[in-house]
């Protein structure tokens, strides 16, 4: 094959193929000029512990890396026969789509003859719940006629000599999301403002009370699209720019949210609505370390309410950490905040090891308190929190006493109490005395750390 008119195929994938298949490797030992990394790094290091990515992307470069360590490992440089411990193929979050719905309209007669075409330049939209109540599609449009037959003649004088629309077909129509709020309501102003619905500029639009508006008017009307998750693409309108969101609410709020839709490997909605409940959070949070007059954090001793709140959510976010479920450690995190500011919590030995936990969740909020808390290395850098299990022990039982099995008061007990110190404790209790009315009971059923039942 001479190169000048004609070509060889290029047949030499090494760059693609071995160069993103054993990076890891390189990874090891990245400043060996002599070989991709020494035996003793291969040996120390291994195989990777955990690799997370896409169903798509396990497919594809998982697979080539997979055949490359297999090849490396048969001519004995790779130490193991697999260059993975562990996957995991995370969720993808979905885009909810909005669609707005127009109609094909039919049975139109004409004085004389229109054209057709130009009749389609003022398309007709209805508002989504309108066409979700309707009984009959085909005969949807018939209490709007006069209205819309009003419009038309403006456009056309009186030329239209009868008018009786019914649906045709409906048509379904991507639109930005952006031009859609938190209730499902179309900004049409600014809907019909963007370039790429220049098609729909003279639309008229029937809204979700029946009016029957044209472009120029003054909408003054809800105007509601429908909604349906789809993969999010630019093709469909449905993409959320992370750096608007970070913008409204913070990056720290667009973190815990995205962990907070739910599972790791599950697919997920996008419902920008969500995100103020996770703000919310964000700003009890800082309340509970700054007040209107600065900074609540203390030395005060912590309660034992308060150790326990701490103690069970360093329990529970471990738990999680190990087990990738980040989801319900922000939950954690929301009941420890609403519980600690119930208690008026203000002891640096709470909430200091509470911002420590939260901080690999929200990284900014938690580096910002850190830093009003007198430190002056980031939160980074600090040990993270130890769980005692003493804290989590009860000491006492709040004992439901009944009388003939229906409870009437509880008592408060400790734990350690004998069947026969219980007893004694419950019928010297000055609402026993109210109860029983100076009657012996017929017999008290004691069950330790549950229940009290006085039978007579």
């Amino acid at each position: 094959v001479e190169n000048k008119t004609v070509f060889p195929l290029e047949l030499n994938t090494m760059p693609g193929w071995a160069g993103s298949s054993w990076y890891w490797m390189r990874y090891m030992d990245a400043h060996n000029d002599n070989e991709f990394a020494s035996s003793d790094a291969l040996n120390y290091w291994e195989n990777v512990d955990l690799y997370i990515g896409g169903s798509e992307h396990a497919t594809g470069h998982l697979l080539y890396a997979r055949f490359w360590n297999k090849f490396l490992k048969d001519r004995g440089f790779a130490p193991t026969e697999e260059p993975f411990k562990k996957l995991i193929n995370q969720g993808m979050i979905l885009g909810t789509s909005a669609f707005l719905y127009r109609v094909d309209t039919t049975d139109m007669k004409f004085n004389k003859e229109i054209d057709i075409e130009l009749l389609r330049t003022y398309p007709i939209f209805i508002s989504h719940n309108i066409l979700q109540n309707a009984k009959n599609s085909k005969k949807i449009l018939h209490s709007f006629n006069e209205d819309i037959k009003t419009i038309l003649k403006g456009y056309y004088g009186n030329d239209l000599l009868d008018f009786n629309l019914t649906v045709g077909k409906v048509h379904p129509i991507n639109v930005d999301v952006s031009y859609v709020n938190f209730s499902d309501e179309l900004n049409v102003i600014d809907f019909l403002s963007d370039n790429k619905y220049f098609d729909y500029k003279d639309a008229i639009f029937i809204s979700e009370n029946g009016k029957v508006l044209s472009f120029g008017e003054d909408l003054g009307e809800a105007f509601k699209v429908g909604r349906e998750v789809e993969k999010m693409s630019k093709s469909k309108y449905n993409v959320v720019n992370p750096d608007a969101i970070c913008e409204q609410y913070g990056a720290d709020s667009l973190r815990l949210y995205e962990m907070f839709l739910g599972p790791l490997e599950q697919y997920k909605p996008w419902n920008t609505a969500g995100i103020t409940g996770v703000h919310g959070f964000l700003k009890k949070l800082w309340k509970l370390y700054v007040g209107e007059d600065g900074l609540n954090v203390n030395d005060a001793e912590p309660s034992k309410e308060a150790l326990k709140t701490l103690h069970k959510t360093i329990k529970k976010v471990e738990e999680d950490i190990e087990n990738f479920s980040f989801n319900t450690s922000v939950s954690t995190f929301m009941i420890a905040v609403n519980e600690l500011t119930a208690q008026k919590c203000t002891s640096r030995e709470i909430l200091e090891p509470l911002l420590i936990l939260l901080s690999p969740y929200a990284p900014h909020i938690a580096e910002e308190l850190w830093s009003k808390l007198g430190h002056t290395q980031s939160i980074s850098t600090a040990a993270f929190p130890k769980y005692d299990e003493q804290y989590l022990v009860e000491s006492t039982k709040n004992y439901p006493v009944s009388f003939n099995g229906k409870m009437k008061f509880t008592l408060e007990l400790p734990m350690d109490l004998s069947k026969d110190d219980i007893e004694k404790a419950v019928m010297a209790h000055e609402k026993t005395i109210a109860q029983l009315e100076g009657r012996t009971p017929k017999n008290i059923i004691i069950v330790p750390g549950k229940i009290v039942n006085i039978v007579g």
